[in-house]
């Protein structure tokens, strides 16, 4: 294309660069998918580990739009879309090393003995520096260059702003239920990397078709009033920007409170602490719901998204016609907090009292999810019920606010056109460390400490603190009386709101459909464990549950038990287990049945389970508990699985991983090639490995990394020796008096299962090297296809 080739039409140029915004997003949201993930394979995937990782990521993207501020109003428009060209290319090149960085170099180096995996998941975490740093400059960046004038700028920002959270939306949703689970991590990074760089081309391209000028565009003076370029037929888009002066300072709204800049940044502060806090709030308690699993993060995640890129643009409109947009800010961040608390308090309501939801509490208190279809035209209506329609009612409304708040905001302070792109830094910094802090507090204190109902009441009394300020900004003409009596008033409705909420035992209980006398809950910051029975002593059965999930089942037997104690009776002797995964403590117990074991550790990520078990046993007495609590060969720790093994120095005998559904979210990371290697290198010799095996792809990837592999339906068992089967030394084993009594102390019926054992054993593979098999048949760290349902 000849260099005479202009960009002459303004209109078309946004819309482009909005598009350009919007697919930016989508590809944005996909990183942070998949470098979590990444990133999870060296950090485990612990609240620790999981909260540094969200907590850097938001870091860095403040620090960016912080950057992106101290820039955009000192360049001219040319060089600030080339700025944002080069900020789309960082990005597309770290996506293209990220995989070779985070999976072939870290994790490889984590995986060898003794690595120290803490500083490795140090450097991991803070490599993430880099790309969020350029995302968050692009705000800022592309908002001062789309400005054009003062009066135009809230408006093209608001645009900017929702169009690209909505394709943050859209990466959730299309991101992880059709790109990665089509094309795996590692090609869906390269996918987002295409993208990148195909809008920093686009962009550069435009950037050097701007000829108005020395500088390409206009740029302001130092009295503050935009200087336009030289307009005379030069083709470029900003060219003919009249000069905008700079309108007084102040508060837009005359009459209202006079508060200065630096309230309102400190007040996005607070909403952005707010917005992460609820945020966390929702995806614990929807999750629950849900009875998480894979895709339930990127659901309600696309639909918080979903809502602030709508409010956004919603906003834009509302913004423009209102004379007090300041005021009509602190009203909308108070409705966040009093709708969310509100919906919560009448959901639970609802449940308890009426009977119109008796199907909604008979979902709630089984033990297996709904399926979830891909297709939307086959999704049945209680699917759309619960995944559409529970998240919808609960996340839009009060994230479609957080939207608009974002446009009124950004009308009220956007006085002056020197610093446009300085203000809209300002306040998304302010905005993102709030969230920082959010993450950090919420998701490691106060839902730690106080609980998801605790959490709620206190962030919708929060909200009081924008209502208070509302009503004061309305009645700032009026005496101090009538202004502190009104404002009374607000934090009164906000703290009458929070007090309807109910305390963990109902809230908790009614979302597992039964009554508090009947819930044995604990609840940390990694997750929620719940016992329900239909006896309120607890005398008959009880189920276990994990973040609304059905585990397992106490008195111990059935596959539990055979889990645990088949890999106990083969081994000749054997002295070390790993166990992963606690559910009702069944296989860690029959795991335990021989003499010769001196050290069972048992690893749970879900740190309250325990505390469950132990009251359980303390209501009932269960000596299959008490052992678990008492045998000082039981040791129990919480943290990741996998990272307990690839720390692990000294060799095991048995490593198995407890029975686990491969759609449940990360179930990959225990079902992958690379898993069943580490395991396979961590076996003392003649150790076995044990896993379950719910599909065909799990049983060919295990078969494809150890040489000697026996089945015992339903599991399977592989060693780095030969698996010597003979069924009258199992037996003998079994009968001794030690083991015997072992298992019949917890009711567990051993001659079925020694009988199931003897019937089902075949040997898979006798020392024979490892099939070579297609990869669309296994199951990696890079593409973990089970758990991503993916054909």
């Amino acid at each position: 294309m000849s260099r005479d080739v202009r960009v002459d039409s303004r209109s078309a140029v946004h819309t482009v660069l909005v598009s350009l915004f919007f697919v930016s997003g989508f590809v944005a949201l996909l990183y942070q998918v998949i470098w979590q993930r990444l990133l999870g394979l060296v950090t485990g995937l612990d609240l620790y580990a999981v909260t540094l990782i969200v907590a850097v990521f938001m870091f860095g993207m403040g620090a960016g739009s912080f950057g992106g501020g101290a820039v955009a109003d000192r360049l001219p428009v040319r060089r600030l879309l080339a700025l944002f060209a080069l900020s789309e290319a960082v990005i597309a090149v770290f996506a293209l090393a990220s995989t070779w960085l985070y999976h072939d170099v870290l994790y490889g180096l984590a995986v060898q003995p003794g690595a120290s995996s803490s500083v490795l998941a140090g450097v991991g975490a803070a490599t993430l520096l880099i790309p969020t740093f350029f995302m968050g400059m692009t705000l800022p960046v592309l908002s001062r260059a789309l400005a054009e004038s003062l009066t135009a700028a809230p408006s093209r920002i608001a645009r900017l702003y929702g169009w690209n959270t909505l394709g943050a939306a859209a990466g959730a949703w299309v991101g992880s239920a059709a790109v990665i689970r089509t094309w795996g991590y590692d090609r869906s990074l390269w996918l987002g990397a295409a993208v990148n760089l195909a809008a920093a081309a686009t962009t550069w391209w435009l950037s050097t078709r701007m000829t108005g000028g020395a500088d390409g565009g206009s740029r302001p003076t130092a009295g503050g009033r935009a200087r336009p370029a030289d307009s005379g037929a030069t083709g470029d888009v900003w060219a003919t920007t009249p000069a905008v002066t700079v309108e007084p300072s102040g508060p837009l709204d005359q009459g209202g409170a006079a508060w200065s800049w630096r309230t309102w940044v400190a007040l996005y502060f607070v909403s952005g602490f707010i917005a992460l806090g609820l945020e966390l709030v929702w995806f614990r308690m929807l999750g629950v719901i849900l009875k998480s699993t894979a895709f339930t993060f990127p659901l309600l995640l696309g639909f918080y998204l979903l809502g602030v890129g709508g409010g956004s643009l919603i906003g834009r409109s509302l913004a423009a016609r209102t004379r007090r947009p300041t005021r009509w800010f602190l009203v909308a961040q108070a409705a966040v907090g009093l709708y969310a608390g509100s919906s919560v308090a009448l959901l639970i309501w609802g449940l308890r009292t009426v009977p119109q939801l008796a199907s909604a509490r008979a979902y709630l208190a089984q033990y297996d999810p709904i399926d979830f279809s891909f297709n939307f035209l086959e999704l049945e209506t209680r699917q759309v019920a619960l995944y559409i329609g529970g998240p919808a009612l609960l996340i839009l409304p009060p994230t479609l606010l957080m939207g608009i708040s974002f446009s009124l905001l950004q009308r009220g302070v956007q006085r002056n056109w020197a610093e446009v792109g300085r203000r809209v830094a300002a306040l998304q910094t302010a905005n993102i460390l709030g969230s920082t802090l959010g993450t950090i507090l919420v998701g490691v204190v106060l839902i730690d400490r106080i609980g998801t109902s605790g959490t709620l009441q206190w962030l919708t009394a929060g909200s009081g603190l924008f209502l208070a300020l509302a009503v004061l900004d309305r009645f700032a003409s009026h005496g101090a009386a009538l202004r502190g009596a009104a404002a009374a008033v607000g934090l009164a409705v906000a703290v009458g709101t929070a007090w309807a909420i109910p305390s963990a035992p109902t809230f908790w209980g009614q979302l597992h459909a039964v009554p508090e006398s009947r819930i044995i809950h604990q609840e940390d910051g990694t997750g929620v464990a719940v016992l329900t029975s239909p006896d309120p002593f607890f005398r008959r059965r009880t189920d276990v549950y994990v973040n609304g999930l059905g585990q397992s089942t106490i008195p111990f037997d059935g596959v539990h038990s055979f889990l645990g104690l088949v890999p106990a009776l083969l081994h000749a002797a054997p002295k070390r287990i790993a166990i992963i995964g606690l559910g009702s403590g069944d296989t860690w117990y029959s795991a335990a049945g021989r003499a010769e074991t001196e050290v069972i550790k048992c690893v749970e990520i879900i740190g309250g389970q325990i505390q469950t078990l132990r009251e359980l046993h303390a209501r009932t007495g269960y000596v299959g508990l008490g052992t678990l609590f008492s045998d000082p060969r039981f040791m129990f720790t919480v943290g990741d699985g996998r990272r307990l093994v690839m720390q692990s120095e000294a060799p095991y005998d048995i490593i198995e991983a407890d029975a686990l559904r491969p759609s449940s979210a990360y179930s990959g990371n225990l079902y992958s090639r690379e898993y069943f290697e580490l395991l396979r290198d961590r076996l003392a010799p003649g150790g076995l490995a044990v896993t379950w095996v719910p599909t065909p792809r799990i049983q060919e990837t295990f078969a494809s990394v150890f040489p000697h592999v026996a089945e015992v339906t339903p599991m399977l068992i592989g060693s780095n020796q030969a698996i010597v089967f003979d069924p009258a030394a199992v037996r003998a084993r079994a009968t001794r008096p030690e083991t015997a009594r072992h298992y019949a102390q917890a009711g567990i019926d051993l001659e079925k299962h020694l009988a199931d054992l003897v019937s089902t054993f075949r040997h898979v593979s006798q020392g024979l090297a490892p099939a070579t098999v297609p990869e669309h048949l296994l199951n990696t760290d890079l593409f973990p296809r089970d758990e991503l349902r993916a054909r």
